[in-house]
């Protein structure tokens, strides 16, 4: 669960199981050596001078180096490590979508399994905290595009056909992500990330009831998972289960000392 979630419980807010994405990157990289993320993007997505402004003048140096030693590289292999450094500047300052276009570049020029599978999970959790709608579907597109390409190799990975569900949610057509992760759980009832993102579906219908079903059977097999214990409790808080959500929600108490989380909790106590 992202902290921003929390935040949106909060206050109020409903939740908005898009969940994801954010900035910048639209690119096909037909080009393999050319570095130039406004123009594979178009005018509206600057990412780079946004993000650049934000990151110390060592990290802007670093990284300017790196774009230099990429736009004059012609060996792919090169090119990709140059690629793969740039990214994890980014990713080890938060710049989630700097960070995922680079290990997309990376990605195509050395289309390797495990390249295809980070630049997937790197526009994937850019994708989580995006709230720009053109940049949520730009990045979930990007995300099926890596991802889809692992699937094919590697069709038993159900946790990133979970990811590539996800990315469904906010399209014209959400019931092939609810079908994709009802297949999951057919595959595996068990499964974490289906059941964990089945019960926010439900709470974003409305449907409390369910989403307390779903999440009964998440925190069940997986009590470890503190998001699904919280948002159990908002279920059965929303559900009119008054006393089963404040021992929830008490319980929730003695399994994090996340203040965020601490304080939609008592949130909800004192609503009681």
């Amino acid at each position: 669960m992202k902290k921003s979630q929390i935040i949106f419980l909060l206050f109020g807010i409903v939740l908005i199981v898009v969940l994801y994405s954010l900035p910048m990157v639209v690119v096909d990289n037909q080009n393999e050596g050319v570095v130039d993320e406004e123009a594979d993007l178009g005018n509206s997505f600057s990412f780079d001078n946004q993000h650049n402004s934000s990151l110390t003048p060592e990290a802007q140096s670093l990284i300017e180096k790196l774009k230099g030693e990429m736009e004059i590289e012609e060996d792919k292999e090169k090119f990709a490590i140059f690629a793969d450094s740039t990214a994890s500047i980014y990713a080890d300052r938060g710049k989630l979508d700097s960070a995922a276009y680079f290990y997309g570049l990376a990605a195509d020029n050395v289309p390797t399994v495990e390249k295809m599978e980070k630049a997937g999970s790197a526009y994937y959790e850019a994708f989580t905290f995006a709230m720009d709608e053109a940049k949520t579907t730009a990045l979930a597109g990007k995300t099926r595009l890596y991802l889809n390409k692992v699937l094919e190799s590697n069709p038993e990975r159900l946790d990133l056909k979970t990811k590539v569900a996800m990315t469904y949610v906010s399209t014209s057509n959400p019931m092939q992500g609810i079908t994709m992760l009802r297949d999951i759980l057919e595959q595996d009832p068990t499964n974490e990330s289906a059941l964990y993102n089945m019960g926010i579906l439900s709470m974003q219908s409305g449907q409390y009831k369910r989403a307390a079903e779903r999440f009964e059977d998440l925190v069940k097999h997986h009590p470890g998972n503190v998001q699904g214990q919280f948002y159990l409790g908002v279920s059965y808080f929303e559900s009119d289960q008054k006393n089963k959500a404040r021992r929830q929600l008490e319980a929730v108490k003695e399994l994090t000392d996340d203040e965020q989380i601490l304080a939609a909790v008592s949130n909800y106590l004192e609503r009681m």
